[in-house]
């Protein structure tokens, strides 16, 4: 006689996203620097060039696009890493990072050049002192690339974005320490600081422009512009709303369980977006007017190009052994502290297989409500155009315009090893 699974069915479903993908970067990247003011560049002057650690679309391309028309234009191109602490808060560190995106000297037809030298910049009145990585002060001009898009625990008016990279990037380790030290203290709103910042920071530093990218829920690059340096604080803004229009979520307010198969710094600053998870400033737990709300989480991998850097695995309940195996303690420890956010590396409670994990999470529920429990499945919190969710969806997903089913829900499978053998993430 067959054994009954104890576990709900499964079922995928695709998200009926909009898209908005840019159909020729190069194209789109030529026009926007054609009436910039990266036509300012003259012969002979060096332009810093800041690159982050974000898993950014395109990110190679729309680089190599900077360093081509920088050296069109007479410049001397020179890629510098803008990303705190990240890379394990080395100078070689941060270079690996880049390679891992493409981003290397030989690629991109320029030095990189990763240092996590600062020099001071100045003071606030508050008393934080302001530090800018050294190679970018000493060039003539800086151009900074990054994604604008929400933060996984700054709110308001900045959030993840060329302000951030301006602020915390290109303050390196140094910087990025005494910026964290006291956003708790201004509830986590770059708003109240920046303003005064980023004004010193131009007052001693020629940053020419920002160019911001947006992204859609596909992960597609759907806007390129490039921003004045003058024009960053008030349009950035604008640009972040877009962005939160366009970005990619989960299709139910509620779940018991989301299971997520990979956490990593490409995918988020907290390895999985609390945007989508819903525990943007707890955890544990999403605040009274938050969406969604996760009751538990269960992590089963890390990527490879986070490099052990587990930063985020402590907003999971459950977490699979392999994990921890792959974690690199000193990596992750300096990320989380650096970040003012030390819980973020705590070590879930950790199983040696998905049955394990299963097992422990439905035993805490009624035998007789178990084929009722809400569980969602993801590949990470990036790609949510299809997911899989368990049978007590299917009656609200079969009725939605933005949700296609094409599958019966149907049990889980495991291998010998007791590890997940289904795969609801094929096109």
């Amino acid at each position: 006689m067959q054994q009954t699974s104890p576990y709900p069915d499964f079922f995928p479903v695709r998200q009926n996203f909009e898209q908005h993908a840019l159909a020729d970067i190069e194209s789109a990247m030529s026009s926007a620097i054609s009436v910039s003011p990266l036509t300012a560049i003259q012969p002979g002057q060096r332009v810093a060039i800041a690159v982050g650690s974000r898993g950014i679309a395109n990110l190679a391309r729309i680089v190599a696009c900077v360093v081509q028309q920088v050296t069109n234009r007479g410049g001397q191109p020179v890629i510098v890493p803008a990303m705190g602490s990240h890379g394990g808060a080395t100078a070689e560190g941060q270079r690996a990072v880049l390679a891992s995106y493409g981003v290397t000297s030989a690629q991109m037809g320029c030095p990189v050049e990763s240092s996590m030298e600062t020099v001071l910049i100045g003071t606030t009145s508050d008393g934080v002192d302001i530090h800018f990585d050294r190679v970018a002060s000493e060039a003539d001009h800086v151009v900074v690339v990054n994604r604008v898009k929400p933060h996984t625990r700054l709110a308001g008016r900045y959030e993840s974005g060329l302000i951030k990279m301006l602020m915390i990037g290109l303050g390196k380790h140094s910087g990025a320490s005494l910026y964290h030290q006291v956003f708790p203290d201004y509830d986590h709103r770059l708003e109240l600081l920046a303003a005064d910042i980023v004004s010193m920071i131009m007052q001693r530093v020629s940053i020419l422009a920002g160019i911001a990218i947006v992204e859609d829920a596909f992960e597609n690059t759907s806007l390129i512009e490039v921003v004045a340096a003058e024009d960053i604080l008030d349009r950035e803004p604008e640009l972040l709303d877009l962005a939160r229009q366009r970005m990619p979520r989960l299709p139910f307010d509620h779940a018991d369980l989301l299971i997520v198969d990979q956490i990593g710094k490409e995918i988020s600053g907290c390895g999985m977006d609390t945007n989508v998870i819903g525990r943007k400033t707890n955890d544990r737990v999403a605040a009274p007017d938050e969406f969604p709300k996760i009751r538990q989480i269960y992590v089963r991998s890390l990527t490879q190009k986070t490099a052990g850097n587990g930063c985020g695995v402590g907003i999971a309940d459950y977490g699979h052994r392999r994990v921890v195996d792959a974690l690199n303690e000193e990596v992750t420890r300096i990320n989380c502290v650096t970040s003012a956010h030390a819980t973020a590396g705590a070590i879930p409670i950790t199983f040696d297989s998905d049955r394990d994990v299963l097992d422990a999470v439905v035993s805490q529920t009624a035998v007789g409500r178990r084929k009722a429990l809400k569980w969602l499945w993801i590949r990470n919190t990036m790609q949510l155009s299809r997911i899989a969710c368990s049978r007590s969806y299917w009656d609200a997903a079969v009725q939605r315009a933005d949700l296609e089913t094409f599958e019966e829900p149907a049990a889980l499978r495991f291998d010998d090893s007791g590890d997940l053998l289904n795969d609801f993430f094929s096109s």
